[in-house]
């Protein structure tokens, strides 16, 4: 598996479809064409779904998928700390990373938007990989609720989660209890990612 690769294409295929969208697609496309793997595979499935969808569609629906839902958020820190101080916290942590590591998000965008942190996750691959570890039932949550909406998105979710190491929560209410209580406190073989703070004993937010 290339995992970079992988956390790459599916970082633009969770961009929003502006006026570049046609041309990301057709690169993401040739690029899974020399990925020979499940999670490739899965990629391509979106890329298929989408393929004769105009970019004004698409873009509506987008929007309808990830900014009309809370369930669907790409913000990885709603489903750990929601609208708390909280989330403040792990925000700067995750900036602080980035840029300990000479990385800026870009757009003005958050540092917990899925598609930023799997770029990075791209181009610094093992401390990327860690992030993506302890937000994994944001993920997991995420893929769980793409699913229940019958999103092609959930494909390139699912292509995500299973680029990850070890085992995966088993079902949603898992991965709800998973973001509640916190990942693992060790990984093994990656590289260590300062504590959080302390997690929100409420549900995810909704």
């Amino acid at each position: 598996m290339n995992r970079p690769a992988l956390h790459q294409a599916a970082s633009l295929l969770l961009g929003y479809p502006d006026a570049e969208w046609p041309g990301r697609l057709s690169l993401v496309r040739t690029a899974l064409g020399q990925l020979p793997c499940p999670e490739a595979e899965l990629l391509g499935g979106f890329c298929d779904a989408v393929a004769t969808v105009a970019p004004l569609e698409l873009g509506a629906r987008y929007v309808a998928t990830f900014d009309r839902s809370r369930r669907r958020a790409l913000h990885l820190t709603y489903y750990t700390d929601g609208d708390t101080r909280r989330r403040g916290a792990s925000l700067a942590r995750l900036k602080a990373l980035f840029r300990d590591h000479g990385w800026e998000q870009g757009d003005g965008e958050l540092p917990d938007f899925l598609p930023g942190v799997l770029e990075f996750a791209a181009r610094c691959p093992e401390p990327g990989l860690a992030v993506l570890v302890e937000h994994r039932a944001a993920i997991e949550l995420l893929g769980h609720a793409l699913e229940k909406f019958r999103s092609p998105y959930a494909d390139v979710v699912r292509a995500v989660c299973r680029t990850l190491p070890g085992p995966a929560p088993a079902d949603h209410a898992a991965a709800l209890r998973l973001a509640r209580s916190g990942p693992p406190t060790e990984t093994v073989g990656l590289a260590p990612f300062p504590p959080r703070g302390s997690r929100p004993t409420e549900g995810a937010r909704r």
